[in-house]
């Protein structure tokens, strides 16, 4: 049924745990892997204190860099627990998006992801990027959620 599964993370602890999750489903139904980081680019106007901390180009090394570390790591994770796994690195303002592309690129017929389970007024603020792919993917979407 799923043979191409895409898994977006963002490293925290929450979207590690997803892919584990993710990959452990892959391996059950015989499905392939795609680990994908998106960073967002360096914006001039930010809360964000590496983004804060640097230039343009020191902000974008170091985030690739961190992305690149991090789903190698997941990778071989994956790999010797016998899933075969692709990775991938993209830069864009619109994390959602770039996750919806990029599941349509690889020709996934299932995205994993975590969601932190805000409601109310930080979905408001913060947005969720889990909700905008669902409410965008033509994919189907399997949402990890926090347990409360």
């Amino acid at each position: 049924m799923f043979r191409n599964i895409l898994i977006p993370t963002d490293g925290s602890p929450l979207a590690t745990i997803a892919v584990d999750a993710g990959v452990t489903f892959a391996k059950e139904v015989g499905a392939n892997v795609t680990i994908l980081a998106v960073t967002e680019p360096y914006h001039i106007f930010t809360v964000d204190a590496e983004q804060l901390a640097g230039t343009r180009s020191d902000y974008e090394a170091l985030a690739r860099k961190h992305a690149a570390d991090m789903l190698a790591s997941l990778a071989r994770k994956a790999r010797e627990g016998g899933v075969a796994c692709q990775t991938e690195q993209v830069s864009n303002h619109e994390v959602y998006r770039a996750i919806i592309d990029m599941a349509t690129q690889k020709g996934s017929d299932l995205i994993i992801m975590a969601s932190h389970g805000r409601s109310g007024v930080g979905t408001l603020m913060l947005g969720s990027v889990a909700a905008k792919v669902l409410a965008h993917s033509t994919i189907p979407v399997l949402i990890y959620r926090a347990k409360t």
